[in-house]
């Protein structure tokens, strides 16, 4: 004889998850903003530095804004150091592997210890993203990525951020099958996600920075 699941016990149990799910929620809603505004004070001295040597290092401005998609699939303009050479992203967008010749030398630089995204907490506090979620993308690849992977749109049920599992485990994506190779990461994410969790992505995050691997 087959025995079927107590709904009652199932109830209890979904609530049990929403209401650790929406406590989990909450705490970032606080401490995500709160760091944000703290890193870039102490990372002030950086950032009036790198300013400096992108404006000394050619034409074009010191931030430049793209357009990614957020939550709910909502568009935001994300914020970040300029590292390639101005107006050099012609007609297709162009992922972050695939800079080639048109990163400046400074620009390997900042993205070889992720200081180019040192601007991204402006878009913490402006709530677009968290500190730790999937990475933004763009529409074009979005929807070169639902060709192959639709499951990919279940991501955009929570902010992006700016370190992510796929970011850690996999790295920056050179064309799209390894968008979607990278994706599987964040598909993890979205189901384990919790403070834990991001706690450890933070410190494969530090690890990634001090290495130098950020591209």
């Amino acid at each position: 004889m087959t025995t079927r699941p107590d709904p009652v016990v199932k109830k209890s149990t979904d609530d049990t998850i929403q209401s650790g799910r929406t406590t989990y929620d909450r705490i970032r809603s606080i401490t995500d903003p709160f760091f944000s505004v703290l890193i870039l004070l102490v990372l002030s001295p950086l950032i009036l530095l790198v300013s400096i040597v992108i404006m000394m290092s050619g034409r074009g401005p010191v931030i430049y804004t793209q357009d990614r998609i957020g939550i709910n699939g909502k568009p935001f303009l994300i914020y970040k150091f300029r590292s390639m050479i101005f107006n050099s992203e012609t007609g297709h967008p162009q992922l972050s592997g695939n800079g080639g010749e048109k990163v400046t030398k400074f620009g390997r630089f900042l993205r070889k210890y992720r200081i180019d995204e040192i601007p991204n907490f402006i878009n913490v506090i402006k709530g677009d993203i968290t500190i730790v979620g999937p990475r933004p993308e763009r529409q074009f690849f979005i929807d070169e990525i639902l060709k192959t992977k639709p499951e990919f749109i279940e991501l955009q049920k929570i902010k992006p951020g700016i370190t992510s599992w796929g970011q850690v485990k996999f790295g920056y994506a050179s064309n799209v099958q390894e968008m979607i190779e990278r994706s599987k990461y964040d598909l993890y994410y979205l189901i384990h996600r919790s403070v834990w969790f991001d706690l450890k992505i933070l410190l494969y995050t530090i690890i990634v920075i001090i290495k130098g691997k950020g591209i």
